[in-house]
């Protein structure tokens, strides 16, 4: 057999038998839509076809490229709420996966249900020939089977999901490579199918350690966060970015960007910015214009900590004032900070001039070296929520639209419970 023949035959053994390397993973799904996310070993044409009991089957025929190293964004349409859909997804007639998802129910206070959704944030694949030298910074993915066993509706992931590495973020190839990676580790596929997913990013994930808004490839990294996940949109007013938000039941999460506008820490001149006037613009009005019970702002930074280190939105005061007031003078109620970044878990707390409470749930490491700071000044710390080791959250949300009320837990890699606490709609 001459090596053109083999070469070919194994060319159109790919082409022929496609496979599936990370995924399928459940993105945003709403009452009448859901967004699938995949990647492939190698460029493929899929057929995705789904069906519920009352709805025959209909088919998608999509394809993955090169370009985008595989990913593909499933995007099903025109569904009934409150249904279970299967799905399929096959490639020259060969099935490669079979699951299903569930729409949600069309939004009423008399209807309400409880539910539970999970989060945390860092989260490093070791890899010998690439790391940094000394004691590796990442940790088992173990943790993953913990947050699946407490059965979340979904997860959020709070940034530095992972960990772009010196040199890595200087082209297309480091930064898909390193999404790959993430995105294949065996531990995550169960997670990626039965769990719907959303995520926003910080700067490891943007680019170099602190990185701001000079980063000369944050198209690029934005692109790629747009290539695999599958969040409801990406950017807000026409701007680039991730901002986003979504609603689940009564509940309102707004996803934010904290690193495509922010300005350089050590910059003189200017204004000091985190998120920019035209975001924090967007927010408080999409903050004034929401009926939900409870409102998550999800950033990749702690905001409600007073303690001006590292890189929280302390460090940018002016900033940080000016979205307070704002929240306050709105006369704001029921927000909950979700946020990142600072490989250590506390639960902040501030009592506003007005008598409204707002918090901070910081949630991290999920599987990178944890750091024990809890002296370093928070004076908005909550005593006992300090966890300086591998862990996760999770927030249930239960009770009747008019006592709704939130369950704030934080678990440790084997998914032991390490504190909780209660927060009732004000």
């Amino acid at each position: 057999m001459n090596k053109f023949f083999v070469v070919a035959l194994l060319a159109l053994s790919k082409i022929c038998f496609a496979q599936i390397t990370s995924g399928p993973m459940l993105g945003h799904i709403t009452t009448m839509d859901a967004k699938i996310w995949l990647q492939t070993e190698s460029p493929s044409e899929l057929t995705v076809s789904y069906w519920s009991e009352s709805v025959k089957t209909k088919n998608i025929v999509l394809a993955t490229s090169a370009e985008t190293w595989n990913t593909a964004t499933i995007q099903v349409e025109n569904l009934t709420p409150n249904t279970v859909y299967s799905y399929t997804i096959q490639s020259k007639g060969d099935v490669l996966f079979k699951g299903s998802f569930k729409t949600l129910d069309l939004l009423n206070t008399k209807n309400l249900s409880n539910f539970c959704f999970a989060f945390g944030s860092c989260t490093y694949i070791n890899e010998t020939e690439y790391d940094r030298e000394g004691e590796p910074f990442g940790r088992a993915l173990n943790i993953i089977k913990s947050i699946e066993r407490k059965e979340p509706n979904f997860m959020l992931w709070l940034g530095d999901n992972i960990y772009l590495r010196k040199g890595e973020w200087t082209s297309k190839t480091g930064i898909y490579r390193r999404y790959t990676q993430f995105k294949s580790q065996h531990e995550l596929q169960s997670f990626w199918q039965n769990t719907t997913h959303y995520a926003i990013w910080d700067d490891h994930d943007f680019g170099p350690n602190d990185a701001d808004r000079s980063f000369i490839n944050k198209d690029l990294t934005l692109q790629a966060f747009k290539d695999f996940w599958a969040n409801p949109s990406y950017g807000i007013n026409g701007d680039q970015g991730i901002t986003t938000s979504f609603t689940y039941q009564d509940i309102e999460f707004f996803l934010l960007d904290n690193r495509y506008f922010r300005s350089p820490n050590e910059r003189k001149t200017g204004d000091r910015e985190i998120l920019g006037p035209d975001q924090i613009e967007w927010l408080i009005d999409a903050l004034v214009n929401s009926k939900a019970s409870f409102k998550f702002i999800v950033v990749g930074g702690q905001v409600l900590s007073d303690a001006a280190v590292y890189e929280n939105h302390a460090t940018y005061h002016e900033e940080r004032n000016k979205l307070l007031e704002l929240i306050e003078k709105e006369e704001i109620k029921n927000i909950v900070f979700l946020t990142g970044d600072r490989h250590k878990t506390e639960l902040s707390e501030l009592q506003l001039k007005n008598g409204t409470t707002l918090y901070d749930f910081t949630s991290s490491p999920l599987a990178s070296k944890a750091f024990d700071s809890e002296n370093e000044g928070n004076n908005n710390q909550v005593k006992g929520t300090h966890v300086a080791t591998q862990n996760f959250g999770t927030i249930s949300v239960s009770g009747d639209y008019q006592n709704r009320k939130l369950v704030l837990k934080t678990f440790d890699a084997k998914g032991t419970l390490l504190w909780e606490r209660e927060i009732p709609k004000q």
